[in-house]
């Protein structure tokens, strides 16, 4: 190991604010890193996706061709890149944390892996955002019928169709200029993970009610450009793979067990929080399922096949 001459810092971008655990995460690779490397190696970590001007879906990008060292982000900022990237969030895929470790873990994490590789990005683990819940200002959504009309701010493209088929009018728009929007009811509302989100975000200072509708998952990964991969060796390689898994359990546990205490914190907050019933669930479920079939489409149903098998292996139940 050389001395300080060959210190390098690399560069981590995600798209979050620095409260997240997408940031703590981030933050426990980086001593990971220093550690594991003896101080050699350290992660300079930027938020809010301030190295693409605030833009989450251009990192992937720039990871890809190399002009980016590292991006922690979720599978669907990506889906403008790797639209097979949304397999992960199709609506009402995933019963529980059980069936989500199944496919992270299992052969459809690996399938995505080699995906993301023909990008030019490296997946070195999977972390969590979690189920995404819905939030807004007018009413409470206990069915379908409930977001008719409503103005949601979305993420991604699969999600414009979700909030379509459910009749609500999704708008477009970088989580950076979310709360502002939210504040000054430019939108009524927005979906995301409580523990990973909703709460570091203070999501709940701009938005009254709550819905654990559980309608999609959402993971997040540590990817590095395949360029910066390929210039180091097996040694290094297995280091900072190593460091990325580590950290990734960590902000995964995290990220649950706030979700866990999330709900009675937001109650506090002054949030109405909605429990839907098993066949309240059902009538979102069918709702959702044009959406469900046009994305299977287009991630390839022979993508989508493998990770309904996969669940069903892990849950004991067969794929509707």
């Amino acid at each position: 190991m050389g001395g300080a001459a060959s210190a390098e810092t690399l560069r981590l971008s995600h798209n979050t604010g620095d409260t997240t655990t997408w940031q703590k995460g981030a933050e426990k690779f980086d001593e990971l890193v220093r550690e594991k490397t003896g101080g050699e190696t350290s992660i300079r970590i930027f938020p809010n996706a301030q190295l693409t001007g605030g833009d989450q879906m251009k990192q992937a990008e720039m990871v890809g061709r190399g002009a980016l060292d590292f991006v922690v982000t979720s599978a669907i900022n990506v889906t403008p890149l790797v639209p097979e990237m949304a397999v992960f969030s199709l609506p009402y895929l995933y019963a529980g944390y059980e069936d989500v470790d199944a496919t992270t873990g299992g052969a459809p994490g690996e399938r995505m892996t080699e995906i993301m590789a023909d990008h030019g990005i490296v997946v070195l683990a999977w972390g969590e955002n979690g189920f995404r819940e819905v939030t807004n200002n007018v009413r409470p959504i206990m069915a379908p019928g409930d977001l008719q009309g409503l103005k949601m701010r979305v993420a991604g493209p699969m999600y414009i169709d979700v909030m379509n088929a459910l009749g609500a009018n999704p708008q477009q728009m970088q989580w950076t200029e979310t709360f502002s929007a939210l504040q000054q009811g430019v939108v009524d509302g927005q979906e995301n993970p409580i523990g990973a989100v909703i709460i570091p975000q203070r999501v709940y200072e701009v938005q009254k009610y709550i819905t654990t509708w559980h309608y999609s998952y959402d993971p997040i990964f540590v990817g590095v450009s395949q360029k910066l991969w390929e210039s180091w060796d097996d040694e290094k390689k297995a280091t900072i793979r190593a460091a990325a898994e580590e950290a990734m359990d960590f902000q995964k546990a995290m990220t649950r067990e706030d979700t866990e205490n999330g709900i009675a914190f937001l109650k506090e907050k002054g949030m109405e929080v909605y429990v839907p019933s098993d066949e309240e669930m059902q009538a979102f479920r069918d709702a959702t399922r044009s959406a469900f079939d046009a994305w299977a489409e287009k991630v390839g149903p022979d993508l989508v096949k493998l990770f309904q098998d996969t669940i069903a292996t892990s849950s004991g139940t067969s794929a509707n």
